[in-house]
């Protein structure tokens, strides 16, 4: 696990920046990021009673639906970063939840916004909110990391979408719930973009996960660029399972 402490109602990770979360120019990658996020979204959801292995028990558990990313300043190999999470409850079908990292002068690196659903383990449906109200919390803090949730980003249907590749969905890409790990779509999208775009620094990251993928999925991935933004969709069986857009 990576070290976390409570400030309020906000959870912190003291973090030295690792290799591995870098690109060839030793900059954070945008799937670096959401590797931290990721990580410490589920154990401030734990410490607040409603992590994985409160839902668990119930054969429920978390599922990122949207995240909107923006990277305001450089962050590089060995940087000292803290990075702070908090819930910041119910949105209709969806439970937001903001990041923020900051370096240790308490300037803005990387903020995001986070909407998250519950699925049922057994039946992969997702549960109503009304169904959960004796296990999750609702109501959370006002401060925002990003004002807007994120928001539904479809695919721009103007044109002609060029097939990028495809993926088989393996063992490296599944998680503890069973299903592709959302870090993956991102990686998949950035690796199907022209590589040097990928290397140039983003700005913006907009995904949407429309439908889980397993082992085994034979996911299609297309690209089409538009104005200053790639957008990226894997489709199985026709289907979009993710879209992200992306822009630099």
């Amino acid at each position: 696990m990576i070290p976390v402490s409570r400030e309020g109602y906000k959870f912190r990770s003291d973090i030295c920046l690792p290799c591995y979360q870098t690109d060839r120019d030793g900059r954070l990658r945008v799937a670096g990021f959401m590797d931290l996020a990721q990580e410490i979204a589920y154990w401030a959801a734990e410490e607040l009673g409603f992590g994985y292995t409160s839902l668990h028990l119930h054969h429920t558990a978390w599922v990122l639906s949207r995240m909107h990313i923006r990277f305001e300043n450089p962050v590089r190999w060995r940087d000292n970063v803290a990075l702070y999470t908090w819930h910041k409850g119910a949105d209709g079908l969806f439970y937001l939840r903001d990041f923020d990292l900051q370096d240790h002068s308490g300037n803005h690196l990387v903020r995001c916004t986070s909407s998250w659903v519950v699925m049922n383990e057994e039946t992969r449906r997702l549960v109503r909110p009304e169904d959960l109200q004796d296990r999750l919390s609702t109501e959370g803090p006002v401060d925002d990391a990003i004002t807007e949730p994120a928001p539904k980003v479809v695919f721009p249907r103007d044109g002609v979408a060029e097939p990028a590749g495809e993926h088989t969905v393996s063992y490296s890409d599944i998680d503890i719930v069973g299903h592709t790990n959302n870090v993956r779509y991102l990686v998949w999208a950035m690796d199907h973009i022209p590589a040097d775009d990928a290397m140039r620094p983003v700005r913006d990251v907009w995904i949407n996960f429309n439908k889980e993928t397993t082992l085994g999925d034979r996911v299609e991935i297309f690209r089409i660029f538009r104005e200053s933004s790639w957008y990226v969709e894997g489709r199985v069986d026709g289907k979009s399972c993710f879209v992200v857009k992306l822009d630099f």
